[in-house]
């Protein structure tokens, strides 16, 4: 027997924020929408992930696996995984830039190490920027955790656009 199950949700007209966005530093955006006066990214209601602290150089985002995360063997979806790195990696360097400035990532490259369903605890990421230069910057991201153990890790190459 099949049990449907539905899931809905609704999100803020991202362009809106985008041009806030370009009249603040990175930091600043940030705060804003860690205090709700700007709308988080359509992407992390997608996955159902939250912001959790902001500092420049380390935004933490938590996930839980949720069954709607699931891939066809039973555990969250590596895209879902690699999501929630990417977007940590990305925030943590947009932290540290200033008006005008702005970035993309160029590579993103992930290992998962432990499986994540349902039943697993809440995840956090843990960012490092490794080097930041005028033109490139390379971070890596953990997902851990309360204990720390860690259930997946990534590394991206970015550019920055002044």
């Amino acid at each position: 027997m099949t049990t449907n199950r539905t899931r809905t949700f609704s999100w803020e007209d991202p362009i809106k924020a985008l041009e806030e966005a370009k009249k603040l530093n990175g930091y600043d955006y940030l705060m804003n929408v860690l205090e709700g006066n700007l709308p988080m990214a359509p992407i992390q209601k997608t996955i159902s992930s939250r912001l959790v602290s902001v500092e420049k150089g380390q935004v933490v985002f938590e996930l839980r696996g949720e069954e709607f995360h699931y891939n066809q063997i039973g555990t969250v979806h590596g895209g879902t995984i690699s999501t929630i790195l990417d977007s940590a990696i990305g925030c943590s360097l947009l932290s540290t830039l200033e008006v005008g400035e702005s970035f993309t990532s160029l590579d993103l490259k992930v290992n998962f190490l432990r499986k994540i369903t349902a039943e697993s605890p809440a995840l956090k990421t843990k960012t490092k920027i490794i080097h930041k230069g005028k033109t490139t910057a390379y971070l890596e991201c953990e997902l851990v955790d309360e204990e720390g153990k860690l259930y997946a890790h990534a590394v991206s190459n970015c550019m920055i656009f002044r």
